[in-house]
C-alpha cells in the first residue's frame, strides 16, 4: 500500500512540474525585437481578458525556449498572415498587430 501512495504521490508531482516553468499571469516575458524594440508579453493583460495558458499553448505557440531546437521564429510578416499573436491581434478580436498606432503596446525601447 505505501508503494502504491508513493507512486501515485510521484505520479502527481510529475503531471504538474511542468506549470511550474509557465510564465505566471503576474509575470512578463522579455523576447529580442531587433531595432523596434525588444517585445514584452504581459501575462496580466491576457490574463486579465479570461485567457489562460492553454487557450494560445500549445494549439498557437510551440512550448519551445525561442533559439531551443524546434523553436520558431515570429515575424510581423507571419502576424499579419494570422500566425502566432496575429492570431487574435488581428482587429477583431483583439488589437490589429500591425496598425502602427499599437507597436509600443509590445515593443519597447
Amino acid at each position: 500500500m505505501r508503494l502504491i501512495t508513493l507512486f501515485l504521490t510521484l505520479l502527481v508531482a510529475v503531471a504538474f512540474v511542468g506549470s511550474a516553468f509557465a510564465v505566471a499571469p503576474t509575470k512578463s516575458v522579455e523576447f529580442p525585437g531587433g531595432k523596434v524594440g525588444k517585445v514584452v508579453f504581459e501575462g496580466k493583460n491576457h490574463a486579465g481578458k479570461g485567457l489562460k495558458c492553454n487557450d494560445c499553448h500549445t494549439k498557437i505557440f510551440p512550448m519551445k525556449k525561442p533559439g531551443a531546437e524546434g523553436s520558431v521564429k515570429m515575424t510581423m510578416a507571419d502576424m499579419t498572415a494570422g500566425k502566432f499573436c496575429g492570431a487574435c491581434h488581428n482587429g477583431t478580436k483583439a488589437f490589429k498587430a500591425d496598425d502602427k498606432a499599437n507597436c509600443v503596446k509590445c515593443h519597447k525601447k
